[in-house]
Order: structure tokens, then C-alpha cells, then sequence
């Protein structure tokens, strides 16, 4: 399943490539990538997983960018 999480307040592509690889090694998460120009993150996810797997990569955003706004669009 295809999740598309908006990640507001994104301070530089850096940040955005470590974000994108922390996801990456989730267990569960098939393929994700991070664009700092769209500030989104897209996921392809386990079925069933999809909350706990969202809660996760929310997790390693706030450990990497605390100040940016995660919000999950669909």
C-alpha cells in the first residue's frame, strides 16, 4: 500500500537523504523516497501495517528534523 506523508519545515536535502534511509531499513517498508523540493514522503508499505509502519517513519523523522510537521495526506 502507497502512503504519501507531507513533511513541512524540511531545513536541508541532507536531512531529507537521512530521513529517507532511516524509513528505508523499517522493517515492513518495501520502497520509500523523500523529495526536500516537494517536502513529501512516499512509502510503499506491508498491508496491515500501514499505521504502525507511519508511526515509525514519524519516529525517525522527529530524531532527525523535530521542528517538521508530519502529516500523512493518504
Amino acid at each position: 500500500m502507497k502512503k504519501i506523508i507531507k513533511l513541512e519545515g524540511l531545513c536541508c536535502a541532507n536531512c531529507a537523504a537521512k530521513i529517507e534511509e532511516g524509513v528505508k531499513k523499517l522493517d515492513g517498508v518495501n520502497s520509500a523516497s523523500l523529495s526536500f523540493m516537494t517536502q513529501r514522503l512516499i512509502m510503499e508499505v506491508e498491508d496491515g501495517r500501514e499505521d504502525a509502519l507511519v508511526e515509525a517513519a514519524r519516529a525517525v523523522a522527529a530524531k532527525v528534523e523535530p521542528e517538521a510537521e508530519f502529516k500523512v495526506l493518504r
